[in-house]
């Protein structure tokens, strides 16, 4: 696939990396959809990057933690006569703190968005894509998706679905012209560690905090890795030797790692 698709949908829009996906594609030329909760950030966006690139940016304000979004979203779409010919599957949120101390709703919530609305959107428009033999599907996982995440279980745990389901999604697409990158960034400078309360945690705070790529560069190595089809993109090569830790250690000494590199700080 040499060009960027014509129209590309991206989900958590508003901010972050879903934001610099827009910026990137938009910067070669691809119209677009963009969604989140927040419709006034999004027209902002939108107004912006048809001045800057003259795309057409189209807004659409959902919540896609309802189990009838991706439905309503697809029915919007119809109604407007727009074709998806590129997904990006951004949206999603994390949650720090033991897992039994967490609102069952905040975690209900992080399954819909993570994992549900993810795999709904993929099944409603990947058959277009397949049947004009062209087309392209961007899942933002993470390198928490190599490994387990005590404090952080069920975020980590929604990320591995996210890159399982991608790579095997993506090999039944051989041949078809049509391929699905799974984005694995770490730490991104975004408002994402403030919403899930991450500055409790020695990973993103204090003097041994790690240190973070920017959204729009990780949004970049994305894209990119989109365009070329490739499978999986770990952004960053301090990452990519992180999601080499589930082979070098032990499976019942790696939890105990990962729990004490992301304990809460003292003080």
């Amino acid at each position: 696939m040499t060009q960027t698709p014509s129209t590309a949908l991206i989900t958590g829009a508003s901010s972050g990396i879903g934001e610099a996906l827009a910026r990137q594609l938009a910067a070669r030329g691809a119209n677009l959809i963009l969604v989140a909760r927040s419709e006034d950030k999004l027209r902002a966006l939108a107004g912006q990057l048809q001045q800057q690139y003259g795309v057409q940016a189209q807004v659409v304000a959902a919540d896609l933690t309802r189990p009838d979004a991706g439905e309503q979203l697809e029915r919007e779409l119809n109604a407007r006569g727009l074709q998806v010919d590129l997904l990006v599957n951004n949206a999603g949120f994390g949650g720090f703190s033991e897992f039994w101390t967490q609102d069952p709703r905040d975690i209900q919530n992080m399954i819909a968005l993570n994992i549900a609305a993810l795999t709904d959107l993929t099944r409603r428009f990947l058959p277009g894509m397949v049947q004009r033999g062209r087309g392209r599907v961007l899942n933002v996982a993470s390198t928490a998706a190599f490994m387990p995440g005590p404090l952080m279980a069920v975020y980590y745990a929604s990320k591995a679905y996210v890159l399982s389901f991608s790579e095997a999604v993506n090999e039944e697409l051989r041949g078809t012209g049509v391929r699905v990158t799974a984005l694995c960034p770490g730490p991104v400078e975004t408002g994402f560690q403030a919403a899930a309360d991450l500055d409790q945690s020695r990973l993103l705070s204090g003097p041994n905090r790690v240190a973070m790529l920017s959204a729009d560069e990780v949004a970049r190595l994305g894209v990119e890795a989109m365009l070329r089809g490739q499978a999986v993109m770990v952004a960053g090569r301090i990452n990519q030797l992180q999601t080499l830790l589930p082979r070098l250690l032990p499976r019942s000494v790696l939890p105990r790692v990962i729990a004490a590199v992301q304990a809460r700080r003292e003080g």
